[in-house]
């Protein structure tokens, strides 16, 4: 439960860069009378800036116990999940905006930053749980030998039971 409370505060802190940025965008340089395609490109440079924000707060403090030690196979995973979650956000933008022609900023921000967002979550949520920082694959070990102090110079020492079967 305390995993689930932490994912919610670094959600809300990407939610509020999520959409923060997204209007800011929207209203000036991404602006739908000067882009037609503005809020597509506005949520995608916003939900971008937000997966980096989330993944530094769920690497760091939501799923820290199940992190693993090199970051780059992981930090990959997850943006491949946060992606997923940026085409259901996106999704629900366009079906909002260009389908039913809802497009005023109010509309753009419930599409995109409320429905699109609440089911992106549960989508990200479960895949970071079971995929990317799944207990099983958290803290991978090195399992090289290393010499041990007793043994005769030039040798290395015999890998224990549990190097052996690699835990």
């Amino acid at each position: 439960m305390a995993q689930l409370a932490r994912f919610g505060v670094v959600g809300a802190v990407g939610f509020v860069v999520d959409t923060g940025i997204f209007n800011l965008l929207r209203a000036t340089v991404l602006s739908p009378d000067e882009v037609h395609s503005g809020p597509f490109w506005a949520k995608v440079v916003s939900t971008i800036v937000a997966i980096f924000v989330n993944w530094m707060g769920n690497r760091y403090w939501t799923f820290r116990e199940q992190r693993r030690a090199v970051a780059t196979r992981e930090g990959i995973e997850f943006v491949v999940v946060s992606l997923g979650g940026m085409v259901i956000s996106l999704g629900c933008l366009g079906i909002s905006h260009y389908v039913l022609g809802l497009t005023s900023a109010l509309a753009d921000n419930i599409s995109g930053n409320v429905i699109g967002l609440v089911l992106g979550t549960v989508f990200r949520f479960w895949l970071y749980k079971v995929w990317v920082y799944h207990p099983e694959r958290g803290h991978a070990r090195v399992t090289t030998a290393e010499p041990s102090t007793t043994a005769p110079a030039g040798h290395a020492a015999a890998p224990t039971g549990s190097e052996v079967a690699g835990q």
